[in-house]
């Protein structure tokens, strides 16, 4: 089926899920970043500081996606994101009334479950789950509006901001996401499977069965994928969560880096639709075991630039590896454990994910107040996604040949 005519005849849950992935954006560190400034010097936190905060919320919102992402396992999609842009909209007015540095922790609590965990992994289940043999395809398609998000939210509020003040661009932010409820529930009136989608119980997973978490827990593949899951989130949370310290490292100003961000966006969605095509084509093998490399040579890049053009150059090559995981996160738990308890596998992974979103800011904002800038720190983190990259090819290699991988 072409892509037009494949748009056409599942309009309906595409949108939903392009939806869903454009409005986790308020959730996401490349939108909360945007706000890091002037939240550092209401609170007068340094980059540590700040940094801590972010980690507490997030690592306490990875805690709770371990039980929360299961119930995309049981509840409709209209029901649970429906509830969970509630919260998110809430959690936006709440950044507006934030007066005291606990209370901004529990923002952040709220605003990552809610945005960067949930809304996520409600979308790209509903797609994994949805769609079977066009899975990448659906996949690279609805993820756009994360992309678009990405693209044109942030630099879109640092005008906002300058001209509404960083508290009641929260209330805006809170509005669009109340509006998104109501066109999510008329969307999703008649949710179902699309026609052209195989039966859920066809799409099994490793030894031709569904898998449950347990079972993928006691799995080696798991934890030997786990440094990809942990340091890709760790450290590109790291980059945008702390962009305006490049910016200040560099001497570049506040605009300029954010100018960064639709470049990053264009690449990250070429690889989208590249890696969904691979995806639906061959398997998530190959792009599981090499996904880290382009984001290793990013940051190689990147450390050594010193003007904007080369750190154009950087930000490309890491924005390739973030467009591929988006479109592979969800295809390759459906391929490898099966589709009947996505949700909670999904959510082990997310949850992981969450987890490296909350180290990354916190221990690369201690090492920079220790005196070791972020640009320097980089070339470690190059190494460290090589090694991720060889013990994921590890792992799927020695699956293979133990024969609890596909035949």
């Amino acid at each position: 089926m072409g892509t037009v005519n494949f748009i056409k005849n599942n309009i309906r849950w595409l949108f939903a899920g392009f939806l869903m992935f454009f409005i986790s954006s308020f959730g996401q560190t490349i939108f909360i970043s945007v706000f890091s400034g002037e939240i550092q010097n209401t609170f007068d936190l340094t980059n540590g500081g700040w940094g801590g905060i972010y980690m507490l919320g997030t690592l306490s919102s990875a805690v709770v996606m371990l039980w929360a992402g299961s119930l995309t396992d049981t509840l409709r999609v209209r029901v649970l994101g429906s509830v969970t842009l509630l919260i998110l909209a809430l959690s936006c007015i709440l950044m507006y009334f934030v007066q005291s540095v606990y209370l901004l922790a529990f923002v952040i609590f709220a605003l990552r479950l809610s945005g960067q965990g949930m809304t996520t992994h409600i979308a790209s289940v509903s797609m994994a789950r949805w769609f079977v043999k066009t899975r990448g395809k659906a996949i690279s398609i609805s993820s756009l509006g994360y992309a678009l998000g990405e693209a044109a939210l942030p630099v879109s509020f640092v005008g906002i901001i300058a001209f509404f003040g960083w508290r009641s661009s929260w209330l805006i932010s809170s509005l669009i996401t109340l509006i998104t409820i109501p066109l999510l529930i008329l969307l999703l009136k008649k949710e179902r499977s699309p026609k052209n989608v195989s039966e859920e119980n066809q799409s099994l997973g490793m030894g031709t069965r569904h898998w449950t978490r347990k079972e993928a827990l006691r799995h080696p593949l798991f934890w030997l994928l786990l440094p990809s899951l942990v340091g890709h989130a760790a450290f590109s949370t790291a980059f945008f969560f702390l962009h305006v310290h490049i910016a200040d490292v560099r001497g570049w100003s506040h605009l300029q880096i954010v100018s960064l961000f639709p470049i990053f966006t264009g690449f990250s969605i070429s690889a989208m639709l590249i890696s969904g095509a691979i995806i639906d084509r061959v398997n998530t093998r190959l792009l599981m075991s090499f996904c880290m490399i382009p984001s290793a040579i990013g940051f190689l890049i990147f450390s050594l630039s010193e003007n904007i053009i080369a750190a154009t150059i950087g930000i490309a090559f890491m924005a390739f590896s973030s467009g591929i995981v988006g479109t592979l996160s969800s295809a390759f738990w459906a391929e490898f454990y099966g589709t009947k308890h996505l949700g909670a596998i999904k959510a082990l992974a997310t949850s992981s994910m969450v987890l490296g979103s909350a180290i990354g800011p916190g221990l690369v904002g201690l090492i920079i107040d220790l005196g070791v800038n972020f640009t320097t720190q980089m070339p470690w983190i190059s190494l460290y996604y090589i090694l991720a990259a060889a013990s994921a090819y590890f792992g799927i290699n020695l699956s293979r040949k133990t024969g609890s991988l596909f035949s």
